[in-house]
């Protein structure tokens, strides 16, 4: 055996006897800080090459400074974060380092039993590493001239907060981690890094959260789709996070009907985000991108792969994608003719398993961006499957722009979606509407 050989297998076996995984090789390691669009990503983000056996592991842990934050008697207020680095594994089951952070509440916890725990799952942030959400809550705005990133997810995490449930916050696969593409609304990478989350924050050392903390989830849009992924995985990924209950907003559960919607939209830039994501998660799809993306479309994904969302809305709002094509044709008619494009996104439909717990449903009637009726479909085909489903459709007039008609819901609904939260977390039993969905919009 060469000696190169001899070493590899020496190094092999060191790290199966230690309980390490190495990153897979479509992983890539930056040689030196990591600048995107002119914002440097901290070099806690960049992953070390060896990542722990165990989903939800602590890789590593610093304190991390809220930029709204004010003292208090008993620290300061909202809380004490803490930026997190933890081991998930991705749809392809490979190992996968995801950042995040932990906040410890100021405020005590009135309600019964333990401190609880919500793990929230961002909406959508954008594809560049300076849009992560735990950068958003050291840097809520950020404008350099080249990039606009806005941690809007810091009001949820804050009202919860405030009531003195604990928090921890996923960045999902790729995005802040500096070694790969951001998976786009893959809904097994972005389940699997919430519910390991919950497991990060557990392990965390001085927190008030202990084995008896009842825990749930909170998304909207993107993070939406994330939570009710993580609701429907938990059973089989994660059997030792029980959950109280799931919030889900304006979940993307069918891509197949979000990427018609978006294509030409306000946020329009999104279906870059997705397609760059459906290429790293499964490079085999890269030659049927290739046949069908002209210079403008392969500019475009790779302009986008590091833009967050406020870049998007000025760059690409409203562009349709029949300007990206070699054939004038849409990605969504594209998608429609190549089945392992076609495939692929039905391997992302979120519907097909039944959450183990409860789960609230919230979507905006008007919503066109991340269409009502496919959310709505959603709730059905849980109640269909015998879950515990509560679904609220959110009545509101058409403001005359996508992306209003899809932010409105979240504001409208987030009181009451973190009051079902917090009943829950006390142990107070759901009432599923299952029996009158069909005569609700």
């Amino acid at each position: 055996m060469p000696v190169s050989t001899r070493l590899l297998a020496v190094a092999v076996s060191t790290a199966t006897c230690l309980g390490v995984s190495s990153l897979p090789a479509t992983a890539v390691q930056p040689a030196g800080p990591v600048v995107s669009r002119g914002v440097t990503i901290p070099e806690f983000y960049t992953p070390p090459a060896d990542l722990p056996s165990a989903d939800g592991a602590l890789v590593r842990s610093e304190p991390l400074p809220l930029a709204l934050s004010l003292p208090g008697i008993d620290g300061p207020l909202p809380g004490t974060a803490t930026r997190l680095m933890y081991k998930s594994t991705d749809s392809a089951g490979r190992p996968v380092a995801v950042t995040g952070a932990y906040i410890e509440p100021a405020a005590a916890w009135k309600g019964s039993g333990a401190r609880p725990l919500v793990a929230v799952a961002p909406g959508t942030m954008g594809q560049g590493d300076q849009c992560a959400a735990s950068l958003g809550l050291q840097h809520p705005l950020r404008f350099n001239g080249r990039t606009v990133s806005v941690g809007y997810e810091d009001l949820a995490v804050y009202r919860l907060l405030a009531k003195g449930i604990a928090v921890v916050v996923t960045d999902y696969p790729g995005l802040g981690a500096t070694d790969r593409l951001h998976t786009y609304v893959n809904r097994v990478d972005e389940g699997h890094a919430v519910l390991d989350a919950v497991r990060a924050a557990r392990s965390l050392p001085g927190t008030s959260i202990t084995s008896g903390s009842r825990v749930a989830l909170f998304g909207y849009s993107q993070g939406g789709g994330a939570t009710a992924a993580a609701a429907e995985l938990q059973p089989s990924y994660a059997p030792d996070v029980t959950l109280a209950g799931t919030y889900s907003g304006a979940p993307p559960a069918d891509l197949t009907e979000v990427t018609k919607a978006i294509d030409g939209s306000d946020l329009a830039g999104a279906l870059g985000w997705s397609v760059n994501g459906f290429l790293q998660s499964d490079p085999a799809l890269r030659p049927i991108a290739d046949a069908h993306l002209n210079a403008a479309g392969r500019a475009a994904l790779k302009d986008l792969s590091t833009m967050c969302v406020g870049d998007a809305l000025l760059a690409y709002n409203s562009v349709h994608s029949t300007g990206w094509t070699t054939d004038g044709r849409s990605v969504s008619d594209i998608i429609q003719s190549e089945p392992a494009l076609k495939a692929f996104l039905d391997e992302q439909r979120i519907g097909t398993m039944k959450p183990a717990s409860p789960v609230r449903v919230a979507t905006g009637t008007g919503d066109d961006l991340v269409p009502h009726a496919q959310a709505r479909r959603l709730a059905a085909a849980w109640c269909a499957k015998g879950a515990d489903v509560a679904y609220k459709p959110v009545v509101l007039p058409n403001l005359g722009r996508a992306l209003i008609n899809h932010f409105a819901p979240l504001l409208a609904d987030q009181g009451d979606a973190i009051s079902w939260l917090t009943d829950r977390l006390n142990a107070r039993p759901a009432a599923s509407n299952c029996s009158s969905l069909p005569l609700l919009p």
